[in-house]
């Protein structure tokens, strides 16, 4: 694991909530031939000295300083098949143990230490698990049990309410046309590759939040329960 993925444009950290924080960054998949650039997002939460990466962005020497002032990085969480491109250089800087889902493929030798379960404990003392069960790629939530209740998600919840900076301009029309720009949204892309099913959202309806922190959008504070709760009313009836 000595060769990685190129460091891509992003923000600062930015502490959203008690001892979370949060930075967008800069992501050119290829998707069926074509490249496209949009934004995605790391948390890293914050357990007394320690820190835990979630939904990995490589950051720059800058970005890593601030990220090191913040604490001693101790895991690195992937929560989504479709994500995990830096994992492997956080991974090999740190020498943390990895979380992430059974069946996920791995492109750079990682190898999981701690498998992601439904209901069991997360890496911070205060998280749990919740693993979709009828999806066709593995992925998972990570609820914290502060400030109300934070969810961590990855590409199965979404709060892109419009393109940012991270975009390019086809890109953003592309996505637009395919309904990716909705507040508390079932992300589009991974519901048409995963294909939910109606029980998992029951399930997910049962989880106890006031917060999302996803891996694409803004932070959606306060009222995530309700937002989510629309949106799934929508889609799936529940």
């Amino acid at each position: 694991m000595t060769s990685f993925p190129e460091q891509l444009p992003h923000g600062d950290l930015t502490e959203v909530l008690p001892d979370i924080f949060f930075v967008s960054g800069q992501s050119r998949p290829d998707f069926n031939g074509q490249t496209f650039q949009f934004s995605r997002n790391m948390t890293v939460i914050r357990d007394r000295d320690g820190l835990t990466l979630v939904n990995t962005l490589r950051l720059d020497e800058d970005g890593l300083a601030s990220l090191d002032s913040l604490g001693t990085v101790r895991n690195v969480v992937r929560l989504g098949a479709f994500h995990g491109r830096d994992d492997a250089f956080y991974l090999n800087r740190y020498g943390v143990p990895f979380w992430a889902c059974p069946g996920v493929d791995f492109q750079r030798g990682e190898t999981i230490d701690s498998p992601l379960a439904d209901g069991e404990p997360g890496p911070s003392p205060d998280s749990s698990v919740f693993i979709f069960q009828t999806v066709s790629v593995p992925e998972a939530i990570l609820r914290l049990d502060r400030q109300g209740g934070v969810l961590v998600a990855s590409d199965s919840l979404q709060n892109w309410v419009e393109p940012d900076e991270f975009f390019d301009e086809a890109s953003a029309k592309s996505m637009k046309e395919f309904g990716f720009f909705h507040p508390a949204n079932v992300g589009p892309g991974w519901r048409n590759a995963a294909q939910p099913q109606v029980s998992d959202f029951e399930r997910l309806k049962t989880l106890d939040f006031k917060h999302l922190l996803s891996a694409h959008g803004t932070p959606l504070l306060n009222d995530a329960y309700s937002g989510v709760s629309a949106t799934l009313e929508d889609l799936y009836g529940v």
